[in-house]
């Protein structure tokens, strides 16, 4: 069905029913870990799915509207700038209004995720590692600015911190989706990686396994670990229960990187995932931990 913006209802929504449609969109998409656990303070679950079914929204814009996705995006973004003026009209951006007041959220975080996914528009290849991490500075990054926050975090050690998290995440997920991306005509693995390790698209396109896709996968799944370590001293420079969370997140996103490797570096033939069963382990891991 073609995406629509605007007011989707008869009626403009009231505040606890935008809510209700955010943590109806949290709760019901896959993520290697429960959008807004348990671990997230009551008080901060709500705005969580708030961010969330921005996030998840945006994300759809760039990839699954039918056509005039540049034209889409720029509605939304002029959609997002009433949260700052005036009346935001669709249920997910009347939620959002709620969390921008109380926690003093700014628009850039908001306005580089619709960057990011015009980014996506135009282009299918990233040259350099450089490149991809500018991609990452505008999909993955302002996410955890929007969560930090939500907790009175605006310093920049701490956001720092949560970019090396956000950005693992982002390759991690690059990583894990080679072969659907390349369906969709993206190559997320840098040109200049590709070239270094002597494998070509030709072989992507065909699946090959070979020692260079290997040795190619290695350095990319060491390259998201080491940001994962360096992001997981963020873990001591919060309080409470965030703390069980942002762990929960990291250690989730390393064992996706085992699964990969596990696989022998086959991402083509079996997606690596996280089961249930894993997944409830790594958060009796991460409790016992703190």
């Amino acid at each position: 069905m073609p995406i629509k913006l605007g007011q989707q209802h008869a009626r403009p929504l009231t505040t606890q029913e935008a809510f209700a449609h955010c943590e109806k969109l949290a709760k019901t998409h896959y993520e290697n870990f429960t959008v807004g656990s348990k671990f997230i303070p009551k008080d901060k679950r709500q705005h969580i799915y708030n961010i969330y079914a921005y996030c998840r929204f945006v994300d759809d814009l760039g990839d699954e509207a039918e056509r005039d996705r540049m034209a889409l995006l720029d509605q939304w973004e002029a959609e997002v700038k009433l949260c700052y003026t005036s009346a935001p009209r669709h249920p997910i951006l009347i939620a959002l209004k709620e969390t921008i007041a109380q926690f003093q959220i700014s628009q850039e975080p908001f306005l580089k995720l619709i960057e990011a996914n015009r980014m996506d528009q135009h282009t299918s290849r990233y040259p350099t590692y450089d490149d991809l991490l500018y991609y990452c500075q505008h999909s993955a990054n302002p996410v955890g600015h929007m969560v930090l926050y939500l907790f009175g975090h605006r310093d920049e050690e701490r956001q720092r911190l949560s970019d090396c998290t956000c950005t693992a995440l982002q390759l991690t997920n690059f990583w894990q989706d080679i072969a659907r991306d390349f369906k969709k005509g993206r190559i997320y693995l840098p040109l200049e990686d590709m070239d270094r390790f002597e494998y070509s698209e030709d072989e992507l396109a065909q699946g090959v396994v070979n020692q260079n896709f290997v040795r190619l996968m290695a350095f990319q799944v060491e390259r998201a670990r080491a940001l994962f370590k360096e992001g997981l001293k963020l873990v001591e420079k919060v309080d409470g229960l965030l703390k069980i969370d942002l762990r929960l997140f990291s250690m989730g996103g390393m064992k996706v990187l085992e699964a990969i490797e596990k696989n022998g570096y086959d991402v083509f033939r079996k997606r690596p995932t996280l089961s249930k069963l894993a997944k409830v382990r790594l958060m009796a891991s991460a409790v016992a931990r703190l």
